[in-house]
């Protein structure tokens, strides 16, 4: 079966080039016993591969089984997946089997496997290397033939790094990696997903298909979709049901797109189209980015004013020399810092009919300017965070966030 048959076979929908090879390597891995992990955030869709791995392969006969880690307490995950034997916990009243005896002879799906407790994780490992397992409460090595796929949304490397994740484990279960795009790497495949969703609804609901303009169109395409393939399927339900007007404008489709906090620059919705009549979307980091950006102007405009009068006040005007000291002074220690791009350097104006005007180009480091900003609102309150958050307009939640993410003293 080629990729195209599977991708119409399991309801993958989209022409994206990443797409299509990780449907291509689900494919090529499938007739093998190798472990694979797939990779994606979620939403993306991560649950069909291991069916498509699992039914064409020579294991397609055996059960499957998916098991949600992250959904299973840790005081109960051993038990889960390996059983237990009667009595060896309060309330195993009987033998119980685990995933791994069930799904001898097929294949077994963990996903958010990083989510596994650090102890759980030893014994997985032992069952991929030797198919050995132990009961809760027992003695009896037992053995299993069980393919494992597995799945996360973490980044790996961090959990290694911070010791949360057996680096053991994570080459025994990476043998092939696959990886599925976030949508909003999707672009192209956005409004074909969001009109089979909409005809299926529609179908579902017995309604008419919503259409969508140009300018909507372009709103889907230029969102950040955190929830990706699954949130994209919950709003296009949410307008054919809710929606009364089968023709969808731009600023209908900005009333069901929630705003999102991200640790990146902020994905900001501008359409040439509309933008004239103020239509737009920016994340939840706008108040302070624009806050910081007004701030940071301000700063400049005095330093230049500063550094002018300076120069300046013994001849009255501004000479080659004077030029190469600001230089140096702009571009000194205490405010340059080129590991972050911040540089400043000053120029004497072209052209204009005042030679002393001075113009400085710069480019900005937003993340350091933004730390300083929370740094400077901290101590104006003494540490007061509800109290810091009201100053620089963004929520106590989202002050607290960036505290920690860019590990700031109080």
């Amino acid at each position: 079966m080629n990729t195209q048959d599977l991708k119409q076979k399991f309801g993958i929908i989209g022409s994206n080039a990443l797409l299509e090879r990780a449907v291509d390597i689900a494919r090529q891995v499938a007739p093998t016993d190798l472990n694979v992990v797939i990779n994606g955030e979620s939403g993306t869709g991560k649950e069909v591969f291991p069916q498509i791995i699992h039914q064409n392969s020579a294991r397609k006969h055996g059960p499957y089984i998916a098991v949600n880690c992250g959904a299973i307490p840790e005081g109960t995950i051993d038990s889960e997946l390996f059983g237990h034997e009667k009595g060896a916990f309060t309330g195993a009243t009987e033998v119980r089997k685990g995933y791994f005896e069930v799904a001898n002879g097929g294949t077994i799906f963990l996903d958010e496997v990083g989510e596994l407790p650090l102890a759980t994780q030893a014994r997985l490992l032992r069952v991929l290397e030797s198919g050995e397992y132990i009961k809760v409460g027992s003695s009896k090595v037992l053995k299993t033939d069980v393919r494992v796929v597995a799945a996360t949304n973490i980044n790996f490397y961090q959990a290694l790094e911070k010791e949360k994740f057996r680096p053991d484990l994570y080459y025994r279960l990476n043998t092939v990696p696959i990886y599925l795009p976030p949508l909003r790497e999707r672009k192209e495949d956005i409004h074909l997903l969001f009109r089979k969703f909409t005809n299926d609804f529609a179908a579902k609901y017995r309604m008419p298909v919503i259409k969508l303009n140009a300018d909507a169109e372009q709103v889907l395409v230029n969102y950040f979709w955190p929830g990706n393939v699954r949130q994209l399927k919950n709003i296009a339900e949410q307008i054919s049901i809710i929606e009364k007007t089968r023709e969808i404008n731009a600023e209908t489709i900005l009333k069901y797109l929630p705003q999102y906090n991200s640790n990146n620059v902020p994905t900001v919705l501008r359409n040439d189209n509309f933008s004239s009549g103020g239509s737009s979307f920016e994340n939840a980091d706008k108040e302070i980015i624009f806050k910081v950006m007004r701030d940071t102007r301000a700063e400049l405009n005095d330093l230049k004013k500063v550094v002018y009068d300076l120069v300046t006040a013994a001849s009255g005007k501004v000479n080659k020399d004077d030029v190469q000291i600001m230089n140096r002074i702009y571009n000194g220690n205490e405010l340059s810092n080129d590991n972050n791009g911040m540089s400043f350097t000053p120029v004497i104006q072209s052209g204009n009919s005042n030679p002393h005007v001075i113009e400085v180009e710069e480019t900005l480091s937003l993340q350091d300017k933004e730390i300083d900003m929370i740094k400077k609102a901290l101590r104006k309150h003494k540490g007061k965070r509800k109290y810091a958050a009201k100053e620089l307009g963004i929520s106590e939640r989202t002050l607290y966030r960036k505290i920690n993410e860019y590990k700031i003293e109080e």
